[in-house]
């Protein structure tokens, strides 16, 4: 992989955090620096602000943390009803208040993918074998 050297005047108080946060996790501070990046390069117009910083921060956490990220999913009742709900759409046009909930489960999903997908990105980048997807199913 090539890579681009940049410059970066960051606030002292974000440098300590950082720093913090490396030594903390027992991580290079460039690559720390080089995750919070790349977790928010590929969201920047997609993603509420929110979960882009939440994905930024993913890049401090330690590896157990990620891995449970890694094996997030839905609640089971809240995936039911989103199904239910397109079953429903499917007969007939859903109201105002369940295109509503539909809409909000709809988002709840596509951020869980996206952290998911996060936690995948940095512990491959932290060596792991991420290939294996019995490592991703859902801690009982």
């Amino acid at each position: 992989m090539t890579a681009e050297v940049v410059t970066l005047k960051l606030p002292r108080r974000v440098y300590e955090q950082i720093q913090q946060a490396a030594a903390k996790a027992q991580r290079p501070v460039n690559d720390v620096l080089v995750e919070a990046v790349t977790a928010v390069a590929p969201v920047a117009g997609v993603a509420s602000r929110e979960l882009r910083m939440s994905l930024a921060q993913m890049a401090y956490m330690n590896d157990a943390a990620l891995w449970q990220a890694a094996r997030s999913t839905v609640a089971p009742d809240q995936q039911q009803r989103l199904e239910a709900l397109h079953h429903e759409q499917q007969r007939r046009p859903l109201t105002p208040k369940e295109q509503a909930e539909e809409q909000g489960l709809l988002a709840l999903y596509r951020e869980t993918i996206l952290v998911r997908a996060q936690a995948a990105v940095l512990l491959k980048q932290r060596g792991y074998d991420i290939r294996d997807p019995e490592q991703f199913a859902p801690l009982a």
